[in-house]
């Protein structure tokens, strides 16, 4: 690197940690999610204002791999925090309500996404035809658990009848998303001639599950994954990037390896190891480089150019995000006999998208899924989608509390949510904040 492109680097990092933290608390002074603020940072500093005349002084094009580097391994960070928190435990404790709003969720608005993805295909589509279809499917079944779970953390309903269940539907959705976003990777033939190594990935995954998971089972129940040390940090960095290259290399994506690495350290026994991970990963992820990502996502972002026909693409793009991500979770809520505002409030939080979707995006952009005018279309659906919650949620549930309570356990709070429309009180896993 030059001396040039080493003080252009470090100004336009300080720039956008600044932007994004400034954005982020304007964000939740106005109620908002604090990710709504820094992706807003993020388009900002792309070619949206002023013809990208901001980003090209602060970041020219010689050092924006560089940044592309460091978001990746932000992503990685960020995807291995989320499958840290992800535990069966809720799942469990929703009782058979949570799958049956999950897969409603997924399934209708996949295929309406689709259906969408065909009608799109004549101005956006790609070479791929069906990759695009069933990936427009996929984007209209993103829900973001961290951002559900901190609008229920901020509104003091993690743990309310409504707070579990939304959990349990979100950490399932989460699941269900990721797995169809890597069949749509694996057939898509997006690792080129060496397609053959995505025949690896279920002895890779088999060993996870059935090899490492167990020995570090053993680990914990010998105590020595109790706490946080610097040899153990090492070895969870290096494990977190070596799971993300394993699966990048089998022709899915860095972010799945990345996820399930999360998944496979144990529960039990590493309870103060996890939060001490979830603070330190999750504060320099959070604070430098997630607003990276940010920033590189933004530069793909150009608004300037849409016209009337984009607008009216971006509407059908909404009213199919929004309507059938609602409808699947309303109507299966119902016929679970959750009252009506509570079903109401739970596809509206089903509806949240945040920076999950920015990360599946991604994914589609540099696989070639999408184009970048659509793509742009979709960070504002990701946007919007997510903006909406907490809105919504003061009109149909009134203003948060800002503080749990606790109650009869998880079994008690899903058998309860037949009883009143108002958000009763009951204990359940908490969530990532």
């Amino acid at each position: 690197m030059t001396t040039h492109q080493t003080t252009s680097l470090l100004v336009g990092l300080a720039a956008m940690v600044l932007l994004a933290r400034l954005l982020g608390a304007l964000a939740r002074r106005l109620g908002q999610p604090a990710v709504i603020g820094e992706v807003l940072a993020g388009i900002a500093l792309g070619p949206t204002l002023f013809h990208g005349a901001v980003s090209d002084a602060l970041l020219p094009e010689d050092t924006r791999p560089l940044l592309g580097a460091l978001a990746a391994v932000g992503v990685a960070v960020f995807m291995f925090i989320v499958g840290l928190e992800w535990d069966v435990a809720l799942i469990r404790g929703s009782g058979a309500i949570a799958p049956f709003v999950s897969l409603s969720s997924i399934l209708l608005p996949f295929g309406l996404g689709t259906a969408l993805g065909l009608y799109l295909a004549h101005d956006h589509g790609t070479d791929d035809k069906t990759a695009f279809m069933l990936f427009m499917g996929i984007s209209m079944s993103i829900t973001a658990f961290p951002v559900l779970a901190r609008i229920l953390t901020d509104r003091g309903m993690v743990r309310t009848p409504l707070g579990v269940v939304a959990l349990a539907c979100a950490s399932i959705d989460d699941v269900l998303a990721w797995s169809l976003l890597a069949a749509v990777v694996a057939i898509s033939g997006s690792a080129g001639p060496d397609q053959w190594r995505i025949l690896l990935a279920v002895p890779y995954l088999l060993g996870m599950l059935l090899v490492l998971r167990p020995a570090l089972r053993g680990l914990a129940e010998r105590r020595a994954l109790q706490r946080l040390t610097p040899t153990v940090l090492a070895c969870v960095l290096a494990g977190l990037l070596l799971s993300a290259a394993a699966t990048e290399w089998l022709g899915l994506h860095y972010i799945f390896g990345a996820f399930l690495f999360g998944v496979v350290l144990p529960r039990t026994g590493t309870e103060r190891l996890r939060r001490e991970v979830h603070e330190r990963l999750g504060e320099m992820s959070g604070t430098l480089l997630l607003p990276v990502f940010f920033l590189v996502a933004g530069l793909k972002v150009d608004l300037s150019g849409i016209d009337a026909s984009g607008l009216g693409d971006l509407g059908l793009i909404l009213l199919v995000a929004v309507g059938g991500k609602f409808a699947g979770a309303f109507t299966a809520a119902r016929l679970n006999r959750m009252p009506v505002r509570q079903s109401a409030a739970l596809a509206t939080l089903m509806n949240t998208r945040g920076l999950t979707e920015l990360i599946v995006l991604n994914v589609g952009l540099q696989l070639g899924f999408l184009r970048q005018e659509l793509y742009s279309l979709m960070v504002v659906m990701a946007v919007v989608t997510t903006a909406m919650a907490g809105p919504l949620l003061t009109w149909l549930l009134g203003r948060p509390t800002g503080h749990d309570a606790t109650g009869t356990g998880p079994d008690a709070a899903a058998g309860s949510l037949g009883l009143t429309d108002s958000p009763q009180r009951a204990s359940g896993p908490a969530g990532p904040a």
